[in-house]
């Protein structure tokens, strides 16, 4: 279970926007053991194959489980499964999600998180579980929430990911409170998590700490600290998010 911070090393940032983005299944254990050490407690990334682009490939995922878990012994490992990674072919994703079954358990990701908006989203969950392969649930609206109600009777999350996306850093707040609520008066069950990217990412990290609900940070989500300022990589942004957060939680008490 995440308490405070799960890191998100990577995801579709290009190493152009920041020099510390991880591509290799190299560079990612070695982020990933960088951000544990600085206090992440567990480790969302998105594989690339060789062309350096983000991939689904079964080859490409196991490559990138095995080196993180390698390097960070005990912590839970995930990945992505955003349907643009397929340029938005909903069977091709099908097709190499399926494989990952095969995928021998010490390579096979704990976790993966789905977009409940995108297409397709049903039969992935249900081809994760079959592969012993948790599900996160993400979720960007109001909209995704009652979605995801319709299917919670079938369905344990290991996770609620309430994920601001495309919002101002002044509507950040209220946007993810109006998410939590409706997920609340739906009563869809699980652990939530709550964070967002870009310029609502440190006022949503600061938002967790006082609900006392776990966040994410890492440089898939910003390439700036609370401040503006540059930051060194993955595992700064880790110290970083673990001071606002703990400083946000212990204003709230």
């Amino acid at each position: 279970m995440i308490t405070q911070t799960k890191v998100c090393l990577n995801g579709r940032r290009r190493r152009v926007e920041h020099p510390a983005v991880p591509i290799t299944a190299t560079e990612l254990a070695e982020a990933a053991a960088a951000a544990v050490a600085a206090g992440a407690e567990a480790v969302h990334l998105h594989p690339r194959g060789s062309d350096g682009n983000e991939s689904l490939r079964s080859g490409d995922v196991a490559a990138a489980v095995a080196g993180v878990r390698d390097a960070c012994p005990g912590v839970a490992v995930g990945v992505s499964t955003g349907l643009w990674i397929c340029k938005g072919d909903v069977q091709l994703r099908v097709a190499m999600v399926t494989r990952w079954a095969l995928i021998p358990p010490f390579e096979r990701p704990d976790f993966a998180s789905v977009n409940v908006s995108e297409p397709g989203f049903a039969e992935l969950v249900g081809l994760l579980r079959e592969a012993g392969i948790a599900v996160e649930a993400g979720v960007w609206s109001t909209a995704d929430a009652r979605k995801l109600a319709a299917t919670e009777s079938a369905v344990g999350w290991a996770r609620i990911l309430t994920e601001i996306i495309n919002v101002p850093a002044e509507g950040a707040v209220e946007a993810a409170d109006e998410i939590l609520q409706s997920l609340d008066d739906l009563g869809v069950e699980g652990p939530r998590l709550l964070h967002g990217e870009e310029a609502a990412c440190w006022a949503l990290v600061a938002h967790a700490g006082r609900l006392g609900l776990p966040t994410r940070i890492g440089l898939e989500d910003t390439v700036v600290g609370p401040d503006g300022g540059p930051v060194h990589d993955n595992a700064d942004l880790v110290r970083l998010a673990l001071a606002v957060w703990t400083a946000a939680r212990e204003e709230d008490r």
